[in-house]
C-alpha cells in the first residue's frame, strides 16, 4: 500500500488543565513521560486488570490523542468520561482523517499530504494542522482534516493490519475485550506498560503478574492456511478440548491469513496449535521484531 485511507480506525481527544493526569491515572503508558514530537502505544484495563482497549496516543497542543478501532471509540469516551469527576478534562471524538502511509513512496506522499516524515521510530511532526507519526514496519500515520484526504481510497482490507501483525503489535477489538491482561499482548515488549508509573485500573494484579512470574501465556506471530478472526479459540493435543490460546488479530495473506495469537508459553513452540478444534487448521509460528521473554 502507499497512501490510504483507515476508516476501521477512530480519534479521542482529551484537552483540559487535568489532561495529563487523568489519562496517567487510567492508562498502562506513561502518560507524564510522553512529551512533544512522541508517541507511545498503551492500554486500558478494568479493575481485574483486563484489557478493554489498546491504542497509539501522542501529547499535541491543548491534549492528547488516542488512535483506536473505531467500534470501541464511543464506548471507551463514556466508560472515561465517568471517572472524569471534578477534573478539568474534556474526551471527544474528532472528525480528521486517519490516513495510513508506507512504501518506497512514503516521504513523497506525506509531503503531498503536507506532512514532514519524523527522523526517528514514534516520532511526530506538526506542520500547521498535519501530524504525521512514525511507526514500526516503516509506516506512518498522517492524520489531518478531512478536506485534504479528498480523493484517497480506504486501504484494501487487512493491509494495514498485517503490518501491525508483522511488528507485533496487538488491538483490542470487542470480541476480545476483557480477555487478556496487558503481558498476554505483549504491551511490556513494545513500550505500552510502565510498572513505575503508579497507580491505574489493574495496576495491582498487573504488577502482581510481573513480580511474581506467574504469566504462563504470551502473544505469538503466526500464519493459517485458513480464514481467522479475533477472539477464535485455538487448542493443543495437551489441553484436549481445552481452549489454549485465542487470536488477537488476524489479516488475510496470500491464500491464508497471518495472525498474532496468545497461546500458552510451556506449549508453544513443542506443540502444535490448531484452530476451531483439534482437527483445525494448524498454526505456524513466524518471527516477531522482538525477543519474547
Amino acid at each position: 500500500m502507499t497512501a490510504a485511507t483507515l476508516p476501521q480506525y477512530a480519534l479521542l481527544h482529551f484537552c483540559g488543565d487535568d489532561a495529563q493526569s487523568f489519562l496517567h491515572g487510567q492508562l498502562t503508558c506513561d502518560v507524564q513521560a510522553l512529551k512533544m514530537g512522541r508517541s507511545s502505544y498503551g492500554g486500558y484495563c478494568t479493575p481485574k486488570g483486563r484489557l478493554l482497549a489498546t491504542f497509539l496516543l501522542w501529547a499535541e497542543n491543548g491534549g492528547y490523542t488516542m488512535l483506536l478501532p473505531a467500534p470501541l471509540a464511543e464506548a471507551t469516551r463514556k466508560r472515561l468520561s465517568m471517572y472524569i469527576l471534578r477534573a478539568k478534562v474534556k474526551a471527544g471524538i474528532l472528525d480528521d482523517a486517519i490516513i495510513g502511509v508506507s512504501g518506497v513512496d512514503a516521504i513523497a506522499d506525506i509531503a503531498n499530504l503536507g506532512g514532514t516524515k519524523p527522523a526517528s521510530l514514534h516520532g511526530i511532526e506538526y506542520t500547521a494542522d498535519v501530524r504525521t507519526i512514525a511507526l514500526p514496519q516503516e509506516r506512518h500515520l498522517v492524520v489531518l482534516p478531512r478536506s485534504g484526504a479528498s480523493g484517497i481510497q480506504a486501504a484494501a482490507p487487512g493491509s494495514w493490519e498485517r503490518l501491525d501483525i508483522a511488528a507485533g503489535i496487538p488491538f483490542i477489538v470487542q470480541a476480545t475485550q476483557e480477555e487478556f491482561v496487558p503481558q498476554m499482548v505483549n504491551l511490556d515488549l513494545i513500550g505500552a506498560l510502565s510498572y513505575t508509573k503508579g497507580c491505574y485500573p489493574g495496576q495491582e494484579i498487573v504488577a502482581r503478574t510481573h513480580y511474581l512470574g506467574r504469566l504462563k501465556q504470551r502473544m505469538f506471530r503466526a500464519m493459517l492456511a485458513a480464514p481467522a478472526a479475533a477472539g477464535d479459540r485455538l487448542y493443543c493435543a495437551e489441553l484436549g478440548d481445552q481452549s489454549a490460546g485465542m487470536i488477537v488479530t488476524a489479516a488475510a495473506a496470500g491464500s491464508g491469513h497471518e495472525v498474532l495469537a496468545v497461546l500458552q508459553t510451556a506449549y508453544a513452540h513443542s506443540s502444535r496449535y490448531h484452530l476451531g478444534s483439534l482437527q483445525g487448521p494448524q498454526l505456524e509460528l513466524l518471527p516477531l521484531p522482538y525477543a519474547i521473554t
